[in-house]
C-alpha cells in the first residue's frame, strides 16, 4: 500500500523548482499550453521509468561508479547549457506576432523531456532514495515497484501541467518584444542555474 509520506514526497520532488519545471514554464508561455505538453509527458515518463529501473537494480548499479557518475553530470550540464543559451538568445518576437513556423524552431519534446531525466544525476539519486525508503522487506519488491512508478508517475502529471498552465496565464503579458526579451533572458538565466547547481 502506498503510504501518505511516499504521496507527499513524489509531490514535493514533481513541483518543486527544477530544469524540467523551468523547460514546461518556458515552452507554455511562448508557444501555449499544448505544445508544453510533450514536455510534461516526456519529464514525467523519464523520472517514473527512471524510478523503475532503479527499482529492479540497474540504477543502483550505475550509479555507484563515480566516473559514470561524473559523465552523467557533465553530459546533463552541457545540454542544459545548450538549451539555456537557446531560450536566452530566442528572437524577441511578440506572442501576438509569432507565425507558426517560428513557434515550431527551438522546441523540446517528448524524447528531449525524458532525455533531460536520463542524463540528470538528482533525479537517479532522487529514484534511489524513492527505492531505499519506501520499498519493504519481505514481500514482492518488482510490484512494490510497479505501484511506486505508477504513483509517483500519476502525481509527476498533474505538478508539471500546473507549471505549463502557469506558463499559458504569462504569455498574455508577453504582448512586445521588450518583454519576451527579459521573460527569455530570464528563463535561460534560471535553467542555467538550475543546471550548475545541480553539481553541488
Amino acid at each position: 500500500m502506498i503510504s501518505v509520506p511516499f504521496i507527499l514526497f513524489s509531490l514535493v520532488a514533481s513541483i518543486t523548482p527544477g530544469p524540467t519545471n523551468i523547460l514546461v514554464l518556458s515552452h507554455s508561455a511562448r508557444y501555449g499550453f499544448w505544445k508544453a505538453l510533450p514536455i510534461v509527458l516526456g519529464g514525467c515518463a523519464g523520472a517514473a521509468g527512471i524510478v523503475l529501473v532503479t527499482g529492479v537494480g540497474i540504477g543502483e548499479s550505475l550509479t555507484s561508479y563515480p566516473l559514470i557518475q561524473l559523465v552523467m553530470s557533465t553530459a546533463g550540464v552541457l545540454w542544459l547549457s545548450y538549451l539555456a543559451w537557446q531560450i536566452f538568445s530566442s528572437p524577441a518576437t511578440p506572442l501576438n506576432e509569432m507565425s507558426e513556423s517560428m513557434a515550431n524552431d527551438k522546441r523540446v519534446g517528448f524524447g528531449g523531456a525524458a532525455g533531460l531525466q536520463l542524463i540528470n544525476p538528482k533525479t537517479w539519486m532522487m529514484a534511489i532514495a524513492v527505492i531505499s525508503v519506501f520499498t519493504q522487506a519481505g514481500s514482492d519488491k518488482a510490484a512494490q515497484v510497479v505501484q511506486l512508478t505508477s504513483v509517483f508517475f500519476a502525481i509527476s502529471i498533474p505538478c508539471l501541467t500546473a507549471w505549463a498552465v502557469l506558463g499559458s496565464s504569462v504569455s498574455r503579458w508577453l504582448d512586445s518584444a521588450t518583454r519576451v526579451r527579459y521573460f527569455n533572458r530570464l528563463m535561460g538565466l534560471l535553467l542555467l542555474g538550475s543546471a550548475w547547481l545541480s553539481l553541488l
